[in-house]
């Protein structure tokens, strides 16, 4: 079954009872049972939800797995997979990495007895040399977040089965549609289904999806019993942007390569982040791993003067300033105030994160109009004119 299909059919069958095409919202806390644990496969809904059942299926089919698990965040999803852990082990991360991730890292965990290191991974035939008899956990990012570095998910799964580590690959910025870090030979492809997966910036929610039963198992249990659960409803939105993935994302793809390409032949435009430019350090490993390069675009403008930046994404008019991406409207977000603030600046910096960076999460609107937007913005706050085109 070919992917758009699968975006909308899998894991929902009409509902039983009414023949409902739509998998209903079954807003309920509980369910009645015949005899004291005899019950039709639902006892209480922090357990098994059917809304959430079939979001599951739906996931775990979009990223070619066997078990789909959804959360109430991408942070309640990130940290199950960091209860896998005991204390003393250690966890190998990408260090361009979404703010949220980092925080939950250090802020946390640190302080249960985990150890983690940032390392760039862009070139991944040196990851295994950061391995030592404590690590347990690889988690990369790709693309990275804000950066949009991009990472080998194959040569470093490799390199972590020859030592026995685990590799979770956060797979947000690509969405399944372009890439299935699974098939690259992760053990688990992670998502803030916020983004991409629910498309419509209305409901906030976490996925895993995994082939390994045992380790299923294990995370299945600790969803259960540490209970950030997504609801039924929330779940029902996401089978609803589901199943327009695969339109969404050829849009975002077309767009942002045309906002990443004016940019990039901005005179006052300092550096413009797109993998799909073959001048990207790792063009190559994208277009071997991707489907396409996606629908971020990070760009600095010339001078990297703060005040400037700041007054370019105040000047802004379709795309909107916030924070989050992935929905059909454009976003403009300045990681080092919002989405990365977490991170200690001499941290951002080391990983090549200025102050000065825009990010913005191109959206399905006409691309003539959003490339007018930033041109206004731009010449707005520089006073350079450059012709329509």
């Amino acid at each position: 079954m070919k992917f758009g299909t699968k975006a909308i059919h899998a894991g929902q069958e009409p509902d039983p009872s009414t023949g409902a095409i739509m998998t209903p919202i079954y807003q309920t806390s509980t369910y009645v049972q015949a005899s004291p644990g005899k019950h039709k496969g639902y006892e209480y809904s922090r357990t098994q939800n059917p809304t959430r059942h079939a979001l599951q299926g739906n996931l775990a089919a979009l990223e070619n797995g066997k078990h789909g698990l959804v959360f109430a965040s991408g942070l309640a999803a990130t940290d199950a997979v960091l209860k896998l852990l005991k204390p003393g082990d250690e966890v190998i991360a990408t260090n361009d990495l979404y703010g949220g991730t980092y925080r939950l890292f250090t802020k946390i965990y640190q302080d249960f007895g985990l150890t983690f290191r940032f390392i760039p991974m862009e070139d991944a035939t040196g990851v295994a040399s950061y391995f030592t008899e404590r690590t347990r956990l690889v988690w990369v990012e790709t693309p990275t977040n804000p950066l949009l570095n991009i990472i080998d998910i194959r040569a470093v799964c490799e390199a972590a089965r020859r030592h026995g580590i685990r590799v979770c690959v956060d797979n947000t910025f690509a969405s399944p549609y372009l890439q299935n870090p699974l098939d690259l030979g992760a053990d688990i492809a992670m998502h803030s289904v916020t983004k991409y997966l629910g498309g419509h910036s209305d409901t906030v929610m976490g996925a895993l999806v995994l082939n390994d039963d045992e380790m299923a198992g294990k995370l299945a249990f600790i969803q259960n019993a540490s209970g950030a659960v997504a609801g039924p409803q929330d779940c029902f939105l996401v089978l609803r942007g589901t199943k327009t993935l695969h339109l969404r994302m050829e849009r975002h793809c077309q767009n942002a390569r045309m906002v990443a390409e004016f940019l990039a032949a901005h005179p006052k435009v300092g550096k413009v982040y797109y993998p799909g430019f073959e001048s990207h350090p790792n063009h190559a490993v994208a277009k071997a791993q991707m489907r396409d390069f996606g629908g971020m675009v990070s760009f600095t403008l010339k001078g990297d003067d703060l005040p400037e930046a700041i007054r370019v994404m105040e000047s802004l008019k379709v795309f909107s300033l916030a924070e989050s991406l992935g929905g059909v409207e454009s976003l403009c977000t300045h990681p080092a105030t919002m989405t990365h603030a977490s991170i200690p600046k001499a941290e951002r910096e080391k990983a090549g994160l200025k102050d000065t960076l825009i990010r913005l999460s191109v959206g399905v609107e006409d691309a003539e109009d959003l490339i007018e937007d930033l041109r206004q913005a731009i010449e707005q706050v520089v006073g350079v004119e450059i012709a329509s085109s």
